[in-house]
């Protein structure tokens, strides 16, 4: 791999680090420019060192928002815990996918998250407490701790911003404290899915620790820039994000 390639990597990463730790969905910087920089890499391999990198990010973020929010341990521990599990599981799927299959899959998610925000503007701007009720607590944990963990663990992008819609739909919290209890549920997918791609060789561990080292910095400035500036700007950063990678990959895809 060149210079310009690693570079680029790098870069995109601490960008990554940043877009995550303030709407989730870093990987969807992050992991296509991995397929962009090393196409000739197995996917197993690519989705391994996106891993590697993103947990240290995802932690860093976890650390500073636990600092300055109140988190609500009755959901983010079992669906934390059961996030392990379950994204290992989905991780024992990846070596099945293709760069080919991977990028359509992940346009398709981010057209839908596109379209939610848009037609669901208030959504994770007002805190909702009649939600916050213990059927809603365990629907909650099920979905982030299980469908979007194993989710991360196959494929990964978008899995931190699908928890905070999660979070803020089904349990009334604003974006700002959504996120925080997104990153310490992504802590523990990063985590599950490493365990399975580790050692099975699948991490480029030189690069993927430069990327980290990266992704920390833009994770740390991400976080504190999310709890300063509030929800509102969560929700507009999250849809041009979005947006701009919908017509990033959908003009690859038609290329």
């Amino acid at each position: 791999m060149d210079i310009a390639a690693i570079l680029l990597l790098l870069v995109a990463a601490m960008a990554a680090g940043w877009v995550d730790a303030v709407v989730g969905g870093g990987g969807l910087l992050q992991l296509p420019a991995l397929l962009l920089a090393a196409p000739h890499q197995p996917i197993a391999s690519l989705l391994g060192t996106n891993k590697l990198s993103s947990v240290f990010g995802t932690t860093t973020a976890a650390v500073t928002y636990a600092r300055r929010t109140k988190l609500d341990r009755r959901v983010i521990w079992p669906a934390a815990g059961l996030a392990v599990a379950g994204s290992a599981g989905g991780a024992l799927l990846a070596g099945s996918l293709s760069s080919g299959v991977l990028k359509p899959i992940i346009l398709a998610i981010l057209v839908g998250v596109a379209l939610f925000i848009t037609f669901r503007p208030s959504v994770g701007l007002v805190v909702l407490p009649e939600r916050d009720t213990r059927p809603r607590r365990l629907i909650a944990v099920g979905l982030a701790g299980v469908a979007i963990a194993t989710y991360d663990g196959l494929i990964g992008p978008g899995t931190g911003t699908f928890l905070i819609i999660s979070f803020a739909t089904v349990l009334g919290s604003d974006f700002v404290h959504a996120s925080a209890m997104a990153k310490i549920v992504n802590v523990g997918t990063n985590l599950g899915a490493l365990a399975v791609f580790a050692p099975r060789g699948h991490v480029l561990w030189g690069l993927g620790l430069g990327m980290a080292a990266c992704n920390m910095v833009g994770a740390r400035l991400g976080a504190r820039t999310a709890l300063r500036r509030g929800a509102g700007f969560v929700r507009i950063v999250l849809l041009v994000v979005v947006v701009a990678l919908v017509v990033k990959l959908g003009y690859d895809q038609l290329g």
